[in-house]
């Protein structure tokens, strides 16, 4: 799925994820032939625990 597919199905923002890309929370993931992120379920689910266990004051 693309970046804006994952972003709706986990409730967080396109912006949000390339910033756990870049600081090493989320693993980069593999590109289609167009360039496009091409993210599995998985992120889903990682990204669902990071938002479920951020500090409090961060949100």
């Amino acid at each position: 799925m693309k970046i804006g597919e994952l972003a709706a199905a986990s409730g967080t923002t396109s912006k949000t994820i390339r910033f756990y890309e870049q600081s090493g929370v989320l693993p980069e993931p593999t590109r289609m032939p167009s360039g496009y992120r091409d993210c599995g379920p998985e992120f889903i689910e990682r990204l669902t625990f990071v938002r479920a266990h951020r500090r409090p004051d961060c949100r």
